[in-house]
């Protein structure tokens, strides 16, 4: 009886203008250009391939476009946490790095690791996560600016910060109204919306960079969510030794917002209110506890 052909795995190291491709267990390498035609030629190949499954890094955005039209055409699909691929390749050995290189391991990592396929958002769901993306890399400028202002000596100097924070300030104003729309616009997103702010701590903005950017919740149980956002804890623990537990990884961008939503749900939330003080009963540090009732 004839045996069935082994699975392919694909993997695709994005870079600004160039996509290289490998396939396992054929050993099969390839590069196309990162525009309309390249993507074009890579999924005619994928197609005739029929990978199992293809993994690529998430690199700062160029990953969106490929991702989008490998979605588009079915092709079971995994973005991947660089550093991932860094460790897996360290541990294999793979110490040397060329886009040709990188491609291999991102297929080795395919074929042993297997990560879970997930769904790519869609264009409306893109379009919110750079919004709310914006959003959080204005409230950092307008943090930065205004250590400035502290600092500043010079009438000049200070005036040039006040009406840098001015300009700031109105973008802030626009970004959220922009976000509000979004949000407002979509029944799914504005029932969501309505369901998160209808929990105690949770406001308008942690609300809508969950929806943004963890679009997997509600489909995941909270075990599964927790280690999503980077919230569960890691053992590092070894012969007898029980080592300190501590989270790592994840959506940190999430974590952050969900810190300040927890710091004001142990004020009011009394399930939240009452979880964080019997912790900090039983002797947990406060951050320890805080990051329990995140989680």
């Amino acid at each position: 009886m004839d045996q069935p052909p082994a699975p392919v795995f694909a993997g695709i190291d994005v870079s600004k203008d160039r996509l290289d491709v490998h396939l396992k267990p054929l050993g099969q390498s390839f590069a196309v250009p990162r525009d309309g035609a390249g993507l074009e030629q890579l999924l005619a190949q994928l197609r005739g391939a029929a990978p199992a499954l293809v993994v690529l890094e998430a690199t700062g955005g160029f990953e969106l476009t490929v991702a989008a039209a490998l979605a588009g055409a079915g092709l079971p699909l995994a973005v991947v946490n660089p550093r991932q691929i860094r460790d897996f390749a360290r541990a294999t050995g793979r110490l040397a790095k060329t886009d040709r290189l990188d491609a291999e391991a991102i297929a080795l990592f395919a074929e042993r690791i297997r990560p879970e396929p997930r769904p790519v958002p869609g264009d409306d769901a893109q379009a919110l996560a750079e919004l709310v993306a914006r959003r959080r890399q204005i409230v950092e400028m307008i943090g930065m600016e205004q250590n400035r202002r502290r600092q500043a000596r010079t009438p000049g100097v200070a005036r040039s910060i006040a009406a840098t924070l001015k300009v700031l300030e109105a973008q802030l104003a626009e970004i959220d109204r922009d976000i509000d729309g979004a949000v407002r616009g979509s029944s799914a997103w504005r029932a969501a919306d309505n369901l998160l702010q209808s929990v105690p701590g949770i406001g308008a903005v942690a609300s809508r960079t969950l929806i943004a950017e963890m679009p997997e919740l509600g489909r995941l149980g909270r075990r599964e969510a927790a280690a999503l956002i980077g919230l569960a804890p890691i053992n590092r623990d070894s012969g007898q030794m029980r080592g300190h537990r501590a989270i790592a990884g994840g959506r940190a961008s999430i974590r952050k917002v969900l810190f300040m939503a927890t710091l004001a749900a142990t004020r009011w939330n009394p399930t939240i209110q009452r979880h964080f003080q019997q912790l900090t009963d039983r002797g947990r540090p406060k951050k320890v506890a805080l990051v329990a009732c995140m989680r």
